[in-house]
């Protein structure tokens, strides 16, 4: 399975779809207009190792919700990326069983690696 999960209106996330440039067996999913499901989200933090490495703390809602003087459990984590998309660190690239996170560099090289982009 190749497939990245991004927001389609998020200028970061257009940025290293065109890094990548085409690449026909990588499914991109919109979460905006395709929300994840439980299934994937617990799928992705299979592969990650946790809830928390697939949330994002830069989400504006984070901090207008007060989340920022929380402590979150990891099921605090799956449930709020379940009910608000932007709390899904952006992107998640799976391809077979590896699974890249976010949009540092690293990440990003990591994921041209893996799909053999030089």
């Amino acid at each position: 399975m190749q497939k990245m999960y991004q927001l389609s209106t998020c200028s970061t996330c257009k940025r290293i779809i065109g890094e990548l440039g085409e690449q026909p067996d990588l499914e991109v999913v919109n979460i905006k207009t395709d929300p994840i499901t439980g299934e994937q989200l617990d799928e992705m933090a299979r592969l990650a190792g946790s809830y928390e490495k697939l949330f994002s703390r830069n989400a504006r809602k984070y901090r207008s919700q007060g989340l920022n003087k929380k402590e979150l459990t990891e099921d605090d984590y799956r449930r709020l990326i379940l009910e608000e998309y932007t709390f899904l660190k952006r992107p998640v690239t799976i391809i077979g069983d590896q699974i890249f996170i976010g949009n540092r560099a690293k990440a990003i090289d990591a994921t041209k690696l893996a799909l053999g982009i030089k």
